[in-house]
Formats: structure tokens, C-alpha cells, sequence
């Protein structure tokens, strides 16, 4: 498919998720993103709020990340803190191992307490996708529908079973059916996987490279 550059970055959320990161880093991230006008940074909560404006670049930051393992109490928390503190969007991790135990009701409540302590805030549902069968992908996708998510995201992008694939994206959003944006993160590096990604239903990318995926394109920086 072809994308032009301007198009393609406004898929992204350019994404620091480094546990060294610093504030400066950050701010260079922020700069990155307003000069490639990316749709928003993806940044950790400890880092909001920002002290900086943003400008057209919108906010996003994790929760629960990466392991998925805390209470729905303390990921509900830890949201609601983050959107008073500027976030726009919050990208929250289910519990994987609840999930592939069966336990497909505690994945939708989980989602429902993060999604009751965001009013008005984009919620994106991390599922990692590459832990599970296409079987446990349909059944988290189905949960954070039901629960009142606004998106479903492949990966944490620290999983080591992996991270995005068209064959999930394409499964995903095929659950989804168009009610959900699907986020793909996790490996994408290069121009041509971010646009396999999108052929295969991909609304959204999180990219940590996001300078060389959009140079695929061939296109100069600033020639928008």
C-alpha cells in the first residue's frame, strides 16, 4: 500500500520506554515527534507531567507495564493519576497469565476498572499477542470490547515470546471489526513492516525508530 510520509507518521506513537530514560531524553523525543509530527509520544507515567507544552503531539503513557502483573486497583490507580498528570491516552497491560488460564472474565473486569477511572481518555488494551493462540487473541480482543476499550494493542515490546505480526494484526481486527482501533508495537523497524502492519488492519503503530521507518519512504525530512 502506499502511504505518504505525512500519512504514515501520523500512524505513530513515537515511543520511549527505556527504564534509563531521563527527562532530557524525553524532551529530545517530544522535539523528535513535533519535527516528524507524529500523533502523539508514548512516555512512562513517571515522567508526567511534562513540563513542556506539546503542542499538536498528543500524550500517552503505560500502565501496568510491562509484566501485567498488579491488581485491576493499582492499574486503575496508576491511570488516573497519569490522565491528571496530562496523559491523553493510557496503554495498559492485561494480566497474560489470567487470560491463557481461562480466565477471560477477569481480563474484562480488569479492563472495565482502568476504563472507569479514565473518563475521556483514549484506552488501548496490551494483550501480547505472541503469548497467546489465536484463540486467547479473540478472547482478550472480546474482553476489552465489552469492558469499553478504545483499542487493542499486540505488545509491551519486552515480551520474549515477541512482538507485533500481521497474522495477529489481521486476527485482531478482524474481532474488532472496526469498533476498535488495533495498535501495532513491538519489532517494528522498518518502512515496509509498518506498512505491512497497516495492510493488515493496523489504526495505530508504536515505534521506537521512527525516524528510520518513515525514512523508508524515501522521502526528505521537512517534505511533507
Amino acid at each position: 500500500m502506499a502511504l505518504t510520509r505525512a500519512e504514515l507518521a501520523r500512524y505513530v506513537d513515537h515511543t520511549l520506554l527505556s527504564p534509563t530514560a531521563s527527562i532530557e531524553d524525553v524532551k529530545a523525543l517530544l522535539d523528535e515527534a513535533s519535527d516528524l509530527r507524529t500523533y502523539s509520544i508514548c512516555v512512562s507515567p513517571s515522567m508526567l507531567p511534562l513540563p513542556w507544552p506539546t503542542g499538536a503531539v498528543k500524550v500517552a503513557t503505560v500502565c501496568g507495564f510491562p509484566s501485567g502483573k498488579h491488581t485491576a486497583e493499582v492499574k486503575a490507580f496508576e491511570a488516573a493519576q497519569s490522565v491528571a498528570s496530562g496523559a491523553d491516552e493510557v496503554d495498559m497491560v492485561i494480566d497474560i497469565g489470567r487470560l491463557k488460564a481461562g480466565d477471560a472474565a477477569h481480563t474484562e473486569a480488569e479492563i472495565r476498572a482502568v476504563r472507569e477511572a479514565t473518563p475521556g481518555a483514549v484506552l488501548k488494551v496490551i494483550i501480547e499477542s505472541a503469548a497467546l493462540t489465536d484463540d486467547e487473541i479473540v478472547a482478550a480482543c472480546r474482553a476489552a470490547e465489552a469492558a469499553g476499550a478504545d483499542f487493542v494493542k499486540t505488545s509491551t515490546g519486552y515480551h520474549p515470546a515477541g512482538g507485533a505480526s500481521a497474522h495477529a494484526v489481521a486476527l485482531m481486527a478482524g474481532t474488532v471489526g472496526g469498533r476498535l482501533g488495533v495498535k501495532a508495537s513491538g519489532g517494528i523497524r522498518t518502512h515496509e513492516a509498518a506498512l505491512a502492519m497497516i495492510a493488515a488492519g493496523a489504526t495505530r503503530l508504536g515505534l521506537s525508530g521512527t525516524r528510520a521507518v518513515l525514512d523508508g519512504a524515501g522521502v526528505a525530512d521537512g517534505d511533507y
